[in-house]
């Protein structure tokens, strides 16, 4: 694997094993993150999803799977807050203080939260209690102009998600949609996460579910997405982007250990480095491998 694409896909997942299409128990989504832990593609895995409503079944399931002894590394988490908030945040601070001083409970920290907001007042209300150890993710609705909502991301420190996909066709963005928002947060420097959707590397019709008669659409692609951020992080128009996100031919793209080159465009492996730390941060995924799977059926593993 070259430098380049191993820049890009370094801690790229988030595992969402407990969401659909997966769906998974808790015991079986913990049990195959532990795994995916300890797999040889463990650099690309990044922090196990749940809601917070779920944090007590959490606990139970992962008592014998948990690090212990010190020092240890833990395991991360991004929460998805509910509808009371000073609640949650008290309930992640328990959470945290128990298991970083606990050997016997387990090594695991929560440094991330996800809510959702419509208008600009939620996020500025949200933040002003939202502690600065946790990144905080808003997701917010792109089918509209998202820049206002963009602008108070930007302007309280917090982080934009946008949804990719979902179980229907109608859960998709248009690549007019998905390009605004990723334009939007590369003019303010908003940092953003994906999440639904996007199970395969590059824009194809696929199955919306593992059900064999499940219902096809045109997904779109992990690559297409974060290689489209990254240029935009340095340039590409609006209408690039969306030129990019419909890109579905894998020899359009060019690995190699100095740089990561599209059509005209080139992205050097330092910037690659800069967007993954500080634009481009990761995408949801209730499956991990189905992700590798598809990267080595296009040959780039």
């Amino acid at each position: 694997m070259t430098n380049s694409l191993q820049a890009l896909l370094t801690g790229l997942i988030d595992y969402a094993g407990l969401f659909p299409p997966a769906a998974l128990t808790m015991e079986a989504a913990v049990r195959q993150y532990a795994d995916y832990l300890q797999s040889e593609h463990s650099w690309m895995l990044g922090r196990f999803i749940v809601p917070i409503n779920r944090l007590d079944e959490f606990e139970r399931a992962t008592a014998p799977l948990l690090p212990k002894g010190n020092p240890v590394q833990p395991w991360h988490l991004s929460v998805l807050a509910g509808a009371d908030l000073t609640a949650d945040l008290n309930r992640i601070g328990d959470f945290n203080h128990l298991h970083a001083r606990d050997e016997n409970a387990g090594a695991a920290v929560i440094d991330a939260v996800e809510l959702k907001a419509v208008k600009a007042d939620e996020i500025r209300r949200a933040m002003k209690v939202l502690p600065r150890s946790l990144t905080s993710y808003f997701e917010i609705p792109v089918t509209a102009d998202p820049t206002e909502l963009v602008l108070a991301l930007a302007q309280t420190g917090a982080l934009a998600k946008v949804r990719a996909g979902g179980v229907t066709a109608q859960a998709f963005p248009s690549t007019a949609d998905l390009a605004r928002f990723i334009s939007a947060c590369a003019e303010e420097r908003v940092a953003f996460k994906a999440t639904a959707g996007l199970h395969h590397p590059l824009r194809a019709i696929y199955r919306l579910t593992y059900e064999p008669d499940s219902e096809l659409a045109v997904m779109h692609g992990f690559l297409n997405v974060f290689l489209a951020a990254a240029f935009a992080r340095f340039g590409l128009s609006e209408d690039g982007i969306r030129e990019l996100l419909e890109e579905t031919s894998p020899g359009a793209f060019r690995f190699n250990d100095e740089a990561i080159t599209w059509r005209t465009h080139e992205l050097t492996l330092q910037r690659i480095e800069v967007v993954r730390h500080t634009f481009a941060m990761a995408f949801g995924s209730c499956s991990f491998e189905e992700p590798i799977a598809d990267l080595r059926k296009i040959g780039l593993m």
